[in-house]
């Protein structure tokens, strides 16, 4: 089947797409952030954050409510959107090391090899945070899943967001780097852009280090806060003011470039915020998961509701919003749905085209979203959404944390050993802070979602990888 029919055949196919089918496919940029709060944005209520770009770019198009990452940490929630997969599944389950066995394999698909084999040209800019290492033997790198230039990092940029070193391009050390993460990321991203065969449509994973600590940001952003307190407080602000600054440019390049029309964009974070100062040089981190429970590495909303905003002129209402769940795992087969492809990797995918969504249609999931996290800070290590109601699985004794964050081989026995023995229930359309557990009062509803989430925890604890056996 061609490109133009197989599109028009997608269920719900929107229009706008139908319409361009004669042309060439839209291009695509997703946008991620790092550590980045549901409630960092002027646009979802910070009342001090000033984020002029992301506000416009909001009341340009859809900003979603219930918008999901992958995972409450960073590693797995990226190997969701990358893959379409829930993170276990690809074998992925914690933040990853410098150095660790852990990594995205080969035998994963990526939405970029899709998109690449379809015609698209391909960018990787900013963090990978994928494997242990870009020169570790046997492990891969973004080029090889999909992206023909990449301009990447393992994990932060070091030493901080200022003048970073560790930058790798196309294999290469980048070497020192003068200015702040933001800004050299969308550098290469408007220079790569600018070498392309106008032509062709493009695909472009742009990945902010800000605002994850070691927090660094320009000083005429800092000085835009001069009554924050404390002062470090005006630098994790200016930090989030200076991905809207550098995302504003991006935009800009589109702009003058006549491509706006004919691009997709989607904005959002890994996962939910650090707020606690949990570790030492944390002190810049003031994150705000706006009204939600928990945090990053939590299971609660706080951890895994993330900003998500849309852009698709001709598809998207502008100033709208969409209050349909979405997830980053739903990125791929969206992305081949923009592209006129189908999603075909071989493996269970988890996520939907969520186009319908951007007017706020509902999706009609084969399963409900779910997250599952071996290492979390509270209590629940799997977790289901089921329409407006959430159930939260806890194993009967939960215990200690393995560690403070990063993977061992030996947590493998937990990640492939934890059971889910008790459960909370929370409505999260009248108790978005999942305050109060309505278990008890629902037992029916109960005991049908607590077989579904023990089934699917279940599922992907078998599927994923044991890294023992690397």
């Amino acid at each position: 089947m061609r490109r133009r029919q197989f599109l028009s055949s997608l269920p719900g196919a929107p229009a706008i797409l139908q319409a361009r089918s004669s042309s060439r496919p839209p291009n695509i940029v997703i946008a991620l952030c790092d550590d980045l709060g549901y409630g960092d944005l002027s646009c979802f209520g910070h009342p001090l954050i000033k984020t002029p770009r992301l506000d416009r770019f909001a009341a340009e198009g859809v900003r979603f409510t219930d918008c999901y990452a992958g995972a409450p940490v960073c590693s797995p929630s990226r190997a969701g959107l990358v893959t379409g997969r829930i993170p276990y599944r690809a074998g992925i389950y914690d933040w990853i090391p410098e150095g660790s066995p852990m990594h995205l394999r080969r035998e994963e698909t990526s939405f970029a090899t899709l998109l690449k084999q379809s015609g698209y040209a391909t960018c990787h800019s900013g963090k990978w945070h994928l494997n242990g290492g870009m020169d570790l033997p046997g492990q891969t790198t973004p080029g090889d899943h999909g992206f023909s230039h990449w301009f990447s990092t393992q994990n932060n940029a070091v030493p901080s967001h200022r003048n970073p070193r560790n930058f790798i391009r196309n294999g290469k050390p980048a070497g020192p780097l003068e200015g702040y993460s933001a800004d050299i990321i969308v550098n290469e991203a408007t220079s790569w852009l600018d070498n392309l065969d106008s032509k062709q449509p493009f695909c472009l994973f742009l990945c902010f280090h800000e605002p994850h600590e070691i927090v660094a940001s320009a000083e005429d952003l800092v000085r835009l806060y001069p009554d924050a307190k404390p002062p470090d407080r005006a630098e994790y602000f200016a930090n989030v003011s200076q991905i809207d600054r550098a995302f504003g440019r991006l935009l800009d390049t589109l702009d003058k470039r006549g491509q706006r029309d004919n691009t997709f964009v989607f904005f959002t974070s890994d996962n939910g915020p650090e707020t606690l100062n949990r570790y030492r040089n944390a002190n810049h981190s003031y994150g705000s998961p706006g009204p939600f429970r928990g945090m990053k590495l939590h299971l609660w909303e706080g951890g895994i509701r993330v900003p998500g905003i849309a852009r698709f002129p001709g598809r998207t209402k502008p100033g709208s919003t969409s209050r349909t769940p979405v997830c980053n795992v739903d990125i791929l087969p969206t992305a081949c749905a923009l592209a006129g492809i189908k999603p075909s990797t071989g493996r269970t995918l988890d996520g939907m085209n969520i186009l319908p969504a951007l007017e706020s249609k509902p999706l009609d999931r084969l399963h409900p979203l779910s997250w599952h996290y071996f290492n979390p800070l509270g209590e629940p290590r799997a977790v289901l959404r089921d329409g407006d109601w959430k159930i939260a699985g806890i194993p009967a004794q939960p215990g200690a944390r393995p560690a403070a964050g990063a993977f061992k081989l030996e947590y493998m026995d937990e990640v492939k050993g934890v059971s889910l023995d008790r459960f909370e229930l929370y409505n999260l359309k009248d108790d978005p802070g999942e305050k109060v557990n309505l278990a008890f009062r629902e037992p029916a509803r109960l005991k049908r979602m607590s077989e579904a989430l023990v089934r699917r925890h279940k599922e992907v604890q078998a599927e994923g990888f044991d890294w023992r056996w690397a």
